[in-house]
């Protein structure tokens, strides 16, 4: 919809410091094309004094009147020809991007059930038969158990345990649903627990 005078921000150049607005940013343009240096310098200052009370939290760092005429120069498109009484020479890093965050290598095979547990069904592959592997088979279960109970999604039954188990130890470990026995896990239904704050 072409509405005749009217102006959307949309339609108008990206401001380079959206924080102090479109006015300021006129100014700039303005101070740019003035025709001597005092001239500039002077609706410079003028600005910088605008600037301020436009972004007054920048008066809590020691340095933020070089910050207000970095500012200015990249606001300017770096074309404001005045005798800078600070060195803007630095400015253009207050538009750089840090880069971005490395995500570890290896992903998670199966995030609800964590780092840890993936690292207990390697460990579970390379132990030998004996009580120690079945105690930590006992334990790596009920763990498993709770992380489907928590980030599951309702998925929690014995038997999605037992295959997971299994497939992630390359059917080493198989447990016997008929005599094995999970720790007993609290589930507490969000619905209640809403009734009874009612």
């Amino acid at each position: 919809m072409d509405i005749k005078g009217l102006d959307y921000n949309t339609q108008r150049e990206k401001l380079i410091m959206p924080e102090y607005g479109r006015e300021i940013q006129k100014m700039v343009e303005y101070a740019c094309e003035l025709p001597t240096k005092e001239e500039r310098l002077k609706c410079a200052k003028a600005i910088i004094h605008q600037m301020e009370t436009k972004n007054p939290q920048l008066k809590e760092n020691a340095d933020f009147e070089q910050t207000l005429w970095d500012h200015l120069y990249l606001m300017s498109h770096r074309e404001l020809d005045i005798d800078w009484p600070y060195d803007v020479s630095e400015a253009d890093k207050i538009l750089s991007k840090p880069s971005p965050i490395q995500l570890p290598k290896e992903q998670l095979r199966l995030r609800h059930y964590g780092k840890l547990v993936c690292k207990l069904f390697d460990q579970l592959k390379t132990m030998p038969a004996g009580e120690e592997r079945d105690a930590l088979a006992y334990y790596t279960a009920n763990q498993m158990k709770r992380d489907l109970i928590t980030w599951g999604h309702g998925s929690m039954d014995d038997e999605k345990v037992a295959d997971d188990l299994a497939h992630f130890t390359d059917g080493i470990i198989q447990l016997d649903l008929d005599t094995f026995r999970f720790n007993k896990n609290s589930v507490v239904d969000d619905n209640k627990k809403n009734k009874k704050k009612k």
